[in-house]
């Protein structure tokens, strides 16, 4: 008789690397536009108001899609594919050359 094995799986082996809830690429992202804002206007508040607004944006993506931003940079290197379901009409034009 074979003895039963037994696997552990963990938790935060799967999950991915967050900051403030955000993943951690758009979370730095969010907080280099907001330095630029801030070095732009030169006010904290605009700073903060990019921040915080690009920070709520990429805790929304995060929590829909955690892959959404490796998926939308890889999805730059395929070509589109032929769909054969889609029509459309060719326009021909016979020009006669007199």
């Amino acid at each position: 008789m074979q003895k039963r094995r037994i696997h552990f799986v963990y938790k935060a082996v799967n999950k991915p690397l967050t900051v403030l809830g955000a993943e951690r690429r758009l979370f730095f992202s969010a907080l280099i536009m907001g330095g630029a804002a801030f070095n732009l206007f030169g006010s904290l508040l605009s700073g903060l108001v990019l921040f915080l607004a690009m920070l709520l944006a990429a805790q929304s993506a995060t929590n829909r899609d955690p892959q959404l931003l490796r998926i939308l940079l890889n999805s730059t290197k395929f070509k589109k594919q032929y769909d054969p379901l889609k029509f459309h009409n060719a326009n021909i034009q016979v020009v006669s050359h007199a």
